[in-house]
């Protein structure tokens, strides 16, 4: 009989290796259909580079859940990431607008919600609010995932590093989920872990292959799933009673994706930009500025990731607001370095 564990491990494998084997394929047709991502004024790429990555990463979850994971459980996760996989390869091909991807992201969710009962019902304290009603509780799922999903798709802008952010937070979630015994979720972490594994092989600088809108609203709608979880449930076992800290954790599994957006909304927001409008003002053009380069614009910022989520660990004991406050203040001091580095070398 093969254990929850080995189910895990299986499901992990099986990702990476569609994915890893899938890719060269879509590499090819991509190439021979001309379906390519020209480098304009603003990419961080030169020449033409296929986009349909996330096809294979898409491809490598779904495979994988549907052999190992127990269907009737994740029935509802998974018709969520069928919908916004679609909504992706649609914005692939013909460039959708912003508004139509939002609308496929709320209905997605709204099935999470209603059919597959995963929302938030509570803050945990989070600025003093605890239980939720139904009707707030859903808005601020709706919110959480919006946000979570288009602040990891703006984040994809560098080789290597929405893969590798996005593996990160995969491993921290299933970490927490297996410590949790919340089997179902630790499987969903650990699928999207591989699927990500194997992408990485052809992503990593000098990309062959981009994920596209249709791999960060696929990772975006997984990772917020993994995140509405750990916001619920927070961190409870025998040795820790931790369910407020739920926030706290989320936070800082996805902190890079999260804060930089919201730095980079209220910038514009302050200087009568549109905040959803293309620029280069991210963290990541910071780094390139500064001459890093992809490779190690990506695995700098992913050791930043690893080192906050970290860090959280030491904010547990405290109460959840000074805890958010001070990775909140840590993450934006850490964004702000290469900004003021860079604004020192232009005087």
């Amino acid at each position: 009989m093969i254990t929850p564990y080995l189910n895990i491990f299986f499901s992990f494998l099986t990702a990476l290796l569609i994915s890893y084997l899938a890719i060269p394929k879509l590499i090819y047709f991509a190439e021979k259909l001309r379906l390519l991502d020209d480098a304009g004024d603003r990419s961080s790429h030169k020449g033409s580079t296929p986009f349909f990555g996330g096809i294979a990463i898409f491809t490598g979850i779904i495979c994988s859940l549907l052999f190992w994971a127990d269907i009737e459980n994740i029935q509802y996760i998974l018709v969520s990431i069928l919908i916004v996989f679609i909504v992706g390869v649609i914005d692939d091909l013909r460039q959708i607008t912003a508004f139509k991807k939002l609308i496929g992201q709320i209905i997605a969710t709204l099935i999470l919600i209603f059919l597959g009962d995963i929302h938030i019902d509570s803050m945990h304290g989070v600025l003093g609010v605890y239980d939720l009603p139904l009707w707030i509780g859903t808005l601020f799922t709706v919110f959480v995932v919006i946000v979570i999903t288009n602040g990891y798709n703006l984040i994809d802008g560098v080789d290597g590093l929405a893969g590798g952010i996005g593996l990160v937070s995969s491993v921290s979630f299933g970490v927490i989920a297996l410590i949790m015994e919340q089997t179902d979720m630790a499987l969903i972490a650990f699928t999207l872990m591989g699927a990500l594994l194997g992408f990485l092989k052809y992503n990593f600088f000098p990309a062959r292959i981009f994920m596209g809108d249709t791999g960060s609203l696929v990772v975006g709608m997984i990772l917020s799933v993994l995140a509405i979880n750990c916001i619920k449930y927070g961190l409870v076992t025998e040795t820790f009673k931790l369910q407020n800290k739920g926030p706290l954790l989320a936070i800082s599994f996805l902190a890079i994706p999260l804060f930089d957006s919201l730095r980079v909304f209220v910038i514009r927001s302050i200087k009568g930009n549109g905040p959803l409008v293309a620029g280069r003002d991210h963290i990541h053009h910071a780094f390139l500025d500064l001459n890093y380069g992809h490779k190690y614009t990506s695995l700098v910022l992913c050791a930043i990731s690893a080192f906050l989520i970290l860090g959280s660990y030491f904010l547990l004991e405290y109460n959840v607001n000074v805890s958010i406050t001070v990775l909140a203040g840590v993450s934006y001091l850490v964004l702000f370095i290469p900004f003021y580095i860079l604004k020192s070398k232009s005087k």
